[in-house]
């Protein structure tokens, strides 16, 4: 989408910098990351794009294409309102903090990726956002410091307990290939994705948030005092202390706490055997993974839904899909699954058309591009 005549009209000016990030869908290692765990993300075609120009005074001002709304607000006055312009202020407020001097700028954003999908709008955004500033204002930041500075931005004022994953992804992702994450020591490498391989992505049509502030406890904040509190029961300091080995002393736990610690345990040890299946290039045992993945997240975790297994259930009788699984933090948002490469779109849009027709949802499949 070009951005600049919208920018001009709003803003009475041309934009001087462009920035843009990826969406990510997470192949396998699910809510590992904050357990010092492992994961396997990769970018999708969805993005965030951006325009920017410097201001003369401390003023921000951001349009929203998506949301139809023009916000603003102070530099050094950043308080939560609960709209999508906590996200903004999140990242000039941890800049700040950070010692990073800013000056007012306007900007105008549009997305493509879903909201609540599991895809990582919220990632995509805030990564977006700081990337653009650092090319305004020439600031000395990485690319892994800016992904954690996002990530410290949703904890922050924005208040949701995430993880850094989805950050890594969004600011370190390139296409064609997975990105290995060791959450314990930050290191990470590229894994090259099989040709022969397609990634289906199928939106639900089921909303998430993962600000926690769904009721009762299926949340994603309640889902990390839940890891928290195994590993005080467990007398570790983190659940990557554990390995398969530990399961049996796991399995000792009360509910739920088993469970939640079964399940990081076992994802960490299928993300490894992931990586090993994709560079030998074998699907099937890829696709085994993401099957035994997803019973681990709906079963151990408690983060899937009847719709999302439904979906899981149709593609595993689906022919050209060797696996799907739940991606993402849950409670709603997108199934991935991997196809062969010619058969990717015709076998997505089969699983779309008989989910739709079980349940009225209204799904969208967001890759291969239909």
């Amino acid at each position: 989408m070009n951005l600049e005549p919208l920018f001009q009209q709003t803003f009475h000016s041309a934009s001087t910098v462009h920035a843009s990030s990826p969406g990510r869908v997470n192949l396998i290692g699910e809510h590992t990351d904050y357990n010092e765990g492992l994961v396997l993300p990769t970018p999708i075609p969805q993005r965030c794009e951006m325009l920017f120009s410097p201001r003369a005074d401390d003023r921000v001002e951001i349009h929203s294409v998506q949301m139809q709304t023009r916000a603003g607000y102070a530099l050094g006055a950043e308080i939560a309102d609960h709209t999508w312009l906590d996200y903004v202020q999140a990242i000039t407020q941890e800049l700040q903090r950070a010692g990073h001097n800013l000056r007012g700028f306007n900007a105008v954003v549009s997305s493509d990726v879903p909201l609540g999908s599991g895809l990582s709008s919220s990632a995509s955004f805030l990564v977006t956002i700081a990337k653009g500033l650092r090319k305004l204002f020439d600031l000395e930041i990485t690319d892994v410091q800016i992904a954690q500075l996002a990530q410290a931005a949703e904890n922050g004022l924005v208040g949701a307990r995430v993880g850094l994953m989805d950050q890594m992804a969004c600011s370190l992702g390139k296409a064609g290939e997975a990105l290995l994450i060791d959450f314990r020591t930050l290191e990470y490498r590229s894994i090259k994705l099989p040709e022969t391989m397609e990634l289906v992505i199928l939106h639900s049509g089921l909303t998430h948030s993962l600000a926690g502030h769904e009721a009762g406890t299926r949340n994603y904040k309640t889902r990390r005092l839940e890891c928290e509190r195994a590993c005080e029961l467990l007398g570790v300091a983190s659940l990557r202390d554990l390995e398969l080995a530990d399961l049996e002393r796991v399995a000792a736990l009360p509910a739920p706490f088993a469970g939640r610690a079964r399940h990081v345990i076992t994802e960490n040890a299928r993300v490894l055997e992931t990586v090993a299946a994709l560079e030998a290039g074998d699907l099937q045992r890829v696709g085994e993974l993401f099957y035994t993945s997803h019973v681990s997240m709906s079963a151990d975790y408690d983060v899937s839904e009847p719709e999302i297994d439904l979906i899981v259930q149709i593609a595993g009788r689906t022919a050209g899909i060797y696996g799907a699984r739940l991606t993402g933090g849950g409670f709603g948002g997108s199934v991935v699954m991997i196809a062969d490469k010619s058969q990717g779109r015709v076998a997505g849009e089969a699983v779309m058309l008989e989910y739709a027709q079980t349940t009225g949802q209204s799904p969208r499949l967001l890759s291969p591009a239909v």
